[in-house]
C-alpha cells in the first residue's frame, strides 16, 4: 500500500528515501470494514483521509434520512471542514466497502511539512485541484437535471454504479431510489 501512496505523491513531488521512510514511520495505513463510521455528526476530529482501496462517503442526517453528498474512491483525499475549522462535524463519513486508508492528522502533517517543506507545496497543489474539482461538480449538479446527473455519473465515475447501494446513489443524485430505477429503465430503453 505504501507504494500506491508514493506513486500518487510522485505526481506532485519527488520523494527521497528519507522522506519515504518518514512517511512509513507515521503508521498511517488502516484497514477499515464496510459500514464503519469514521466521523459522526457533532464529533470533533483532526483526521484527514486518503483512500488507497475501497470507498467512503459523506452524508448528512436530515430528519432521519441520509443525504449523501460525496463518494471518495481510490486516490481521493478528504479533509472534513470540521478539521480546518476545529468545529464539530456537520456530517458523517462512513465506509461503503472494506477500505484501506491513510489517516493523518494536522499534527502529523505539520511535523512532516516542517521536516520536508516540499510536502506543503504538494498539499497546496492538491488542495487547489480538489477545490476546483468540487466547484465544477457543484456547478454541474446545480445546473443539470436528475437524468443528466446520472449520465454524468456514468461518464465520469461508472464504477460507483456497481459499488454503491442504489439508495445511496439516488441520494447522491438528489432523487428517490424509485425515481432512479425509472430513470435507469428509461435510459436503457432509449439505448435499445
Amino acid at each position: 500500500m505504501q507504494n500506491l501512496l508514493f506513486d500518487f505523491i510522485s505526481k506532485y513531488i519527488t520523494l527521497t528515501d528519507e522522506e519515504k521512510n518518514a512517511i512509513a514511520a507515521l503508521n498511517i495505513f488502516q484497514s477499515v470494514k464496510k459500514g464503519t463510521i469514521l466521523l459522526k455528526e457533532g464529533q470533533k476530529s483532526k483526521d484527514s483521509y486518503f483512500v488507497l482501496k475501497g470507498c467512503i462517503r459523506t452524508y448528512y442526517d436530515v430528519d432521519g434520512e441520509e443525504k449523501t453528498t460525496a463518494f471518495y474512491t481510490e486516490m481521493d483525499a478528504l479533509t472534513p471542514p470540521c478539521v480546518i475549522g476545529q468545529t464539530p462535524s456537520e456530517y458523517y463519513v462512513s465506509c461503503v466497502e472494506d477500505t484501506i486508508l491513510t489517516i493523518s492528522n494536522s499534527d502529523m502533517e505539520a511535523e512532516i511539512n516542517t521536516k520536508f517543506p516540499k510536502f506543503e507545496i504538494m498539499c497546496r497543489k492538491l488542495s487547489e485541484e480538489l477545490l476546483a474539482k468540487k466547484q465544477i461538480d457543484f456547478d454541474e449538479f446545480k445546473t443539470s437535471s436528475p437524468e443528466q446527473r446520472y449520465l454524468n455519473l456514468l461518464e465520469k465515475r461508472p464504477d460507483l454504479v456497481q459499488r454503491v447501494p442504489l439508495h445511496q446513489l439516488a441520494s447522491y443524485l438528489g432523487i428517490q431510489p424509485q425515481s432512479l430505477s425509472r430513470l435507469r429503465a428509461r435510459i436503457l430503453e432509449k439505448k435499445s
